[in-house]
């Protein structure tokens, strides 16, 4: 065990635990399966904080194992949801309409794969290159841009999702 490890691995945890709680709950859309995925990731990653090269490393792998983790749990838990045909009608102005639309928003993000619920939230909301979600994802460039297409287009389908624009623009 080297002492060095774990206090940049505590300072880690620290400093960046909220953005990590964040992150998770963009990929579950529940506070608390989002603390269950941090903690379980971080649990997953103190084991291996030894063989890790650098903390850039140490931010990349635990949003790689977050990934990974989420979309198990979700491939052994049987949602028992239905879905619908229609959305309800569209409300008009309300006082409390960013909570509304927020909501909305993380509706339509849940309703998408897991993985392209993941690329879209590492593209969008972590602001991360195409390259390194990729590598987190452990998949091809092409992939992810499929991903983000293909989920933009779905959340497109929701009303409130229409500013979305119909091109993203490209990596410079």
């Amino acid at each position: 065990m080297d002492p060095g490890r774990d206090h940049e691995f505590a300072e880690f945890v620290d400093g960046r635990f909220t953005a990590l709680q964040r992150f998770a709950y963009l990929l579950t859309g529940e506070w608390h399966l989002a603390e269950d995925l941090v903690q379980t990731a971080l649990t997953k990653v103190w084991f291996h904080r030894n063989s890790l090269r650098s903390g850039t490393a140490l931010e990349s792998y635990t949003r790689t194992v977050m990934v990974n983790t989420s979309t198990q749990w979700w491939r052994r838990k049987w949602r028992g949801e239905t879905p619908t045909e229609q959305l309800p009608e569209a409300r008009g102005h309300e006082p409390y309409g960013t909570v509304d639309d927020r909501d909305l928003l993380l509706r339509a993000l849940a309703s998408l794969p897991r993985r392209t619920r993941a690329a879209l939230v590492l593209r969008y909301f972590e602001d991360l290159p195409e390259a390194e979600i990729a590598r987190i994802m452990g998949c091809s460039v092409g992939t992810v841009k499929s991903s983000v297409s293909r989920g933009l287009a779905k959340l497109r389908e929701h009303e409130l999702i229409s500013a979305i624009p119909a091109t993203v623009p490209k990596e410079g």
